[in-house]
């Protein structure tokens, strides 16, 4: 069989049809925000594996500006890459975080990421190295993996003892961001959990004892040893680190943090007493006069781990293709809403259905496809995140022919326009929906956290003047996949407000949630972290 150009029309209504079951709009986005609302506090109240605390209150992650000075060492554990540098704050100079247009991009696993030496900050980075961990590396025991840890660790220690001038007698405080679950009994100390995203450790191990480990397996009697100062997770990092910068104004809040990279995940402060009881840690941070009925701790949810599935099949919003991504997964069933939003996974998910669309639309047996097509992972989340018409990659039909050649193949000798229109249609989907999901859910926790009063014609806070007070909710995001696939952060925007529009029954509602970004806040949260923590220390009861 030999594939010839399709008529457009009809390729065009074909993949609209086919595509319906991932169909999503506002009012189910509104719906779906309610009844995550409901689930989270639900979790928080019950689950042992999802609203996990980070043990130091909201009081303390809201730092004086320029309280802290100095040069903290810090780490970033992620799904892909590990990160170490020096963390340098800053005297507070009045400038004012940039959350306009980036001045600067560097390229990182094919996404691109902002420069932030080009804004104004009231931090710097110093000494930052950044390495790939490779899937042998995830792969292999726990041993090997903090072992090498250790080894680019000391690297870069090495370097701050002749530029920094380190003392070898005096223990170095470090801040740790791991992006992963675990859970915490104290701000320097955690247990891991079940880790996912390709990694084959096991659980129950302790994190703090690992690094030390791994570390002096590589230290040399002229350098530092290490104290682990703080963890915390990396959604956590991002809200730390988004709080520390944020130029918050009366009205305005830094409320919230989200990633939606290679996983999706967000952070939130909640009050202890939402908490399940053995998640209460036994000893908080807290200022000396705060009543600590009214402490708000920081909440690493890990809202795409199982939890999330019910209010999604509520409304229809998990398809057949996203149950075969489950079932092919490392640990079926255990992160549906990741499978749907997060990087790690769009990109299968649309070969996926690229390719049962190519076979029981087109009429196509699954041999014909090229060799990539066939493949778990061949078709990438980096490469569906620029195939839109207009894009600086080319057009649609020139990408589809570099990325997946058919030299040689004797079913399928050409792409065709209607086929990369179809892969378009497949993408932009997919985009669509997981950004209706990070809406539904980021407006969900808000409520659940008590920040957003869920529930049309509600009280509105009316200013001196008769007019009503807006109140603006500053959620920091980070992450490759909500920043450069398709439309995610202009669509999840968008949705956000479409949600608050219905909420509040097209009066002008009393809060306004915005979108800001906070990127690199897994290093630089981590950073920051290390004076509080040492700090936090004097405060405990």
């Amino acid at each position: 069989m030999t594939l010839v150009k399709m008529p457009p029309p009809t390729t065009t209504t074909a993949i609209a049809d086919f595509l319906k079951p991932l169909d999503i709009d506002s009012n189910v986005v509104w719906e779906l925000s309610r009844e995550l609302a409901s689930t989270f506090k639900t979790l928080s109240a019950e689950s042992l594996d999802q609203f996990l605390p980070t043990p130091i209150s909201e009081s303390i992650l809201r730092p004086a500006a320029g309280l802290d000075t100095g040069r903290f060492l810090a780490i970033d554990i992620g799904g892909t890459n590990l990160r170490v540098a020096f963390v340098e704050l800053l005297h507070d100079d009045g400038g004012s975080f940039s959350t306009g247009e980036p001045k600067a991009k560097r390229e990182v696993n094919g996404f691109h990421t902002e420069d932030q030496s080009a804004s104004p900050r009231r931090l710097n980075r110093l000494l930052e190295h950044s390495w790939p961990i490779n899937d042998h590396l995830k792969n292999e025991n726990s041993e090997s993996l903090f072992a090498w840890i250790g080894d680019q660790v000391a690297h870069v220690v090495r370097k701050a003892c002749d530029t920094f001038e380190l003392r070898c007698q005096d223990e170095l405080p470090m801040g740790v961001t791991f992006s992963f679950p675990m859970k915490q009994s104290s701000l320097s100390e955690a247990t891991l959990m079940a880790m996912g995203k390709g990694f084959a450790i096991t659980s129950n191990l302790d994190l703090g004892g690992h690094l030390l480990k791994g570390y002096e397996r590589h230290r040399t009697v002229d350098m530092p040893p290490i104290k682990i100062a703080a963890i915390s997770n990396d959604a956590v990092s991002t809200l730390v680190s988004f709080v520390y910068q944020y130029p918050a104004k009366g009205h305005q809040k830094a409320a919230m943090g989200v990633i939606v990279g290679t996983g999706c995940n967000a952070t939130i402060p909640l009050k202890l007493s939402s908490l399940h009881a053995s998640k209460r840690p036994v000893s908080i941070s807290v200022l000396p006069d705060q009543d600590i009925a009214d402490v708000k701790i920081a909440v690493n949810t890990e809202w795409s781990i199982n939890g999330s599935a019910p209010p999604l099949r509520k409304f229809g919003l998990i398809s057949r293709w996203d149950e075969l991504l489950d079932k092919a997964g490392e640990a079926p069933g255990f992160q549906p809403l990741e499978y749907m939003t997060a990087g790690r996974y769009l990109g299968e998910l649309a070969r996926l259905i690229f390719v049962d669309y190519m076979t029981t639309v087109l009429g196509l047996a699954g041999e014909a496809m090229p060799e990539k097509l066939q493949q778990r992972f061949g078709l990438t989340t980096t490469f569906i995140s620029h195939f839109y018409p207009g894009s600086p990659r080319g057009d649609l039909l020139e990408q589809l022919e570099r990325e997946f050649p058919l030299k040689g193949n004797t079913v399928l000798t050409q792409w065709t326009e209607p086929l990369a229109h179809a892969l378009y249609s497949i993408a932009h989907a997919i985009e669509v929906r997981a950004a209706g999901i990070v809406a539904a859910s980021t407006v969900g926790l808000l409520s659940c956290a008590e920040e957003i009063p869920l529930a049309t014609g509600a009280a509105r806070t009316n200013g001196g003047d008769g007019l009503i007070a807006v109140k603006e909710l500053a959620v920091g995001y980070t992450g490759g996949c909500i920043q450069y696939f398709q439309n995610y952060l202009a669509d999840t925007q968008k949705f956000i407000d479409e949600i608050l529009d219905l909420e509040f029954a097209g009066q002008t509602a009393p809060i306004r949630v915005t979108l800001s970004p906070c990127h690199d806040g897994g290093i630089t949260g981590a950073g920051i972290l290390v004076p509080a923590a040492l700090g936090a220390e004097k405060l405990l009861r």
